[in-house]
């Protein structure tokens, strides 16, 4: 029959390699388009240089053969397009999170809360070592929860992984030593009781969560135990063990696991450390990737001959030569160069402020600068006096026959002349316990800097001289 030849022909078009079912899934599969290309322009506003450049980049894929694979990797933040595209073989899923790749106790977790099939809790904490990617899945995390439902889902990503989106928060601690209260007052308290602006959720990230005195943690408390349906708080936390109670136990945890050293020394060597220095700056990192990589670079490489030679001193009865005063000044100029970087960046935007507010913007700038140097201060020296009882370890566990276990595997022979000049490993590791009572003391006690490091360096002497007696 006419009428049936020519529904066949029809339905073999549509089937066909260049009938209608390949053009009306070829956004679902096509490496350069998504959903969001096929969307009708709501505002009539669509880039023309972007589209010039889309346009272009279709035409010169076809031309090189007319493969149709996926030209980069899929924007993790589509979770839609990416369901309809894992149901076609042979086509890649993109990764959403990353940086949890190698973190299976984090990707199990996030992972099952990621939106539309998920349902993200009101408070994470995130904890492990520096380095471990929490900060990276933060901002991943958040540019998917916020891109959902968005209008364009892309441009929401991309604004909350650039930092700039209106409905993503992220606060650091301004005190030298803690979060005030007014840190999160204001940018966290206040506004989890705002609507969003855009999107149908608020992100709030606060780093350093274990900086949180009692003020701060109560303030927080009631955010925490009762939070608007649209609000989420992720917190950050190097030192899980110093997060107070009352915030470790509102919050749903999230570990990151400490990356080895070898991952840490191809980390370092990428980024041209020599290897021998890679695989030394590693291990002292401790698992810690931003502390490893600052021995390595900048001033790191003199912060590490400051502490061995406190070290030394004491170890061959030369604390007359006052070794403290090295550690003292180098910890001096980080925190000089730490509160010079916030005056800069405040001042850079005093021109935009109104003239009678400008005077106030000063003042706040000159104390924010002030108490950053005073943390950069803090940490160098803590980071210094580490790398002191580091040394003191690495003599021991060579006096003992086991070099293959020291830390600063680039510089066994120093080690071994150290070890040399032992009586017994115990006074070595004797004198660490002393490292870390005034680690203790500097931070929590609040001592004179320099006395302390002064009482320090004639204790380890006594200590390491006793035992050779």
């Amino acid at each position: 029959m006419p009428g049936g030849q020519q529904r066949t022909q029809s339905l073999r078009h549509e089937l066909s390699a260049r009938g209608g079912v390949e053009e009306r899934f070829r956004a679902r599969i096509h490496g350069e388009r998504g959903i969001g290309h096929e969307l009708p322009d709501a505002l009539g506003q669509r880039d023309p240089t972007g589209l010039a450049e889309q346009r272009q980049r279709r035409k010169g894929g076809d031309q090189a053969g007319g493969q149709r694979g996926l030209a980069r990797a899929v924007e993790p933040l589509e979770r839609d397009e990416l369901r309809h595209v894992a149901s076609f073989p042979g086509v890649p899923v993109a990764e959403p999170l990353p940086a949890t790749a190698a973190h299976p106790h984090a990707r199990a977790i996030l992972g099952a809360a990621l939106p539309p099939e998920g349902s993200p809790s009101h408070a994470y904490l995130f904890h492990g070592p520096a380095g471990a990617g929490k900060r990276e899945t933060a901002r991943a995390f958040a540019a998917v929860l916020l891109a959902e439902g968005a209008a364009d889902p892309r441009d929401a990503a991309r604004r909350a992984a650039d930092g700039v989106h209106p409905d993503l928060t992220w606060v650091r601690p301004s005190g030298a030593a803690e979060m005030l209260v007014a840190d999160i007052d204001e940018p966290v308290v206040a506004a989890a009781t705002r609507t969003p602006f855009e999107s149908a959720r608020r992100v709030f990230v606060i780093e350093r969560a274990e900086t949180m005195n009692d003020a701060t943690a109560n303030r927080m408390l009631k955010t925490l135990e009762e939070p608007p349906a649209f609000a989420h708080l992720v917190l950050l936390s190097d030192r899980l063990g110093d997060v107070l109670p009352t915030i470790l136990s509102r919050c749903q945890l999230v570990r990151f696991e400490a990356p080895t050293a070898a991952v840490l020394a191809q980390r370092l060597q990428r980024q041209g450390v020599a290897p021998e220095a890679a695989e030394a700056c590693a291990r002292l990192g401790l698992g810690d990737g931003e502390r490893a990589l600052q021995l390595a670079l900048g001033d790191g490489p003199a912060l590490r001959h400051g502490a061995e030679a406190f070290a030394r001193a004491a170890l061959h009865q030369r604390t007359g030569e006052r070794p403290w005063v090295g550690l003292l000044a180098r910890a001096g100029d980080r925190g000089t160069a730490a509160a010079t970087l916030v005056e800069e960046r405040l001042a850079a935007g005093l021109p935009f402020l109104p003239a009678r507010d400008q005077g106030r913007a000063k003042r706040e700038a000159g104390e924010a600068a002030k108490r950053s140097g005073r943390r950069a201060r803090t940490d160098a020296l803590d980071q210094a006096l580490q790398l002191v009882g580091l040394w003191l370890r690495d003599v021991a566990v060579v006096a003992d026959g086991a070099p293959e276990l020291a830390h600063a595997s680039d510089r066994l022979e120093a080690l071994e002349a150290d070890a040399a000049a032992l009586a017994s490993s115990h006074s070595a590791r004797a004198a660490v316990a002393h490292v870390d009572e005034t680690r203790a003391a500097l931070r929590l006690v609040n001592a004179t800097e320099e006395l302390a490091l002064e009482a320090l360096a004639y204790r380890l002497e006594r200590t390491l001289r006793a035992q050779r007696e």
